[in-house]
């Protein structure tokens, strides 16, 4: 799969950033358009089997994705 991976303009918890993964040349869902995102990665391949982006923090993407249309990082 592949994806486009954006990252807050701004860090949040622990000066740690969030990043959002949609499929490739969607745009951003309007749920999350009210935060600043910047472009990250273009066509990010993702391999289908992986369950998590770790370099993104982003966990159960091929879920998050089939459920809301992208996938974020969680924060806690």
């Amino acid at each position: 799969m592949r994806l486009d991976i954006y990252r807050r303009s701004e860090p949040e918890h622990d000066g740690k950033f969030s990043y959002l993964a949609v499929p490739e040349a969607r745009n951003i869902p309007e749920e999350v358009t009210n935060t600043d995102w910047l472009v990250e990665a273009r066509a990010f391949e993702m391999d289908d089997s992986a369950n998590s982006l770790d370099d993104y923090a982003i966990n159960k993407v091929s879920e998050q994705i089939a459920e809301k249309g992208y996938a974020l990082t969680a924060l806690h």
